[in-house]
């Protein structure tokens, strides 16, 4: 006998999808400490390493929405720790710039998050983690967004 969803049932099976967009020095390395250590998190999100957030076009975050994330996470290293100096800072400008934009087309804030996660910061990356996913989950499916923005 096929087993048939309500859309109650249905609505609490959601899971949001999101995108991490990390540094390969810092981030990317505290969440490897955090699967070293065996720390649990949800496993919503899905990890893009790049050498620096600061190299991060902000339409590669835009794209990621486009094609179906329900939510964005850009971290990296902590101010000063940067190991291209600044990039952490440019990253956090271009960020602000797209938060803005993103409030102008009718996105909600919190589908996007930017943090500073250090290479020993296990735990504040599932952390991270935990907090974005209870965020997202709680907007619900972002809506579509219309492609050639």
């Amino acid at each position: 006998m096929e087993k048939v969803m309500t859309e109650e049932q249905s609505a609490n099976a959601w899971e949001p999808k999101i995108v991490a967009i990390v540094c390969n020095w810092c981030t990317y390395a505290g969440a490897d400490l955090a699967g070293i250590s065996r720390i649990q998190y949800p496993p919503n999100v899905r990890i893009i390493r790049v050498p620096c957030t600061g190299r991060i076009n902000p339409f590669y975050i835009l794209r990621a929405l486009q094609e179906g994330a329900d939510g964005v996470l850009v971290s990296g290293c902590h101010p000063g720790e940067c190991h291209y100096i600044t990039g952490n800072l440019t990253a956090r400008r271009k960020f602000a710039a797209l938060k803005s934009f993103l409030g102008y087309i009718g996105l909600e804030g919190d589908r996007t998050l930017f943090t500073w996660v250090s290479a020993s910061e296990g735990d504040r990356f599932a952390q991270v983690i935990r907090g974005v996913t209870k965020a997202v989950r709680a907007l619900g499916p972002a809506r579509k967004l219309v492609k050639g923005i």
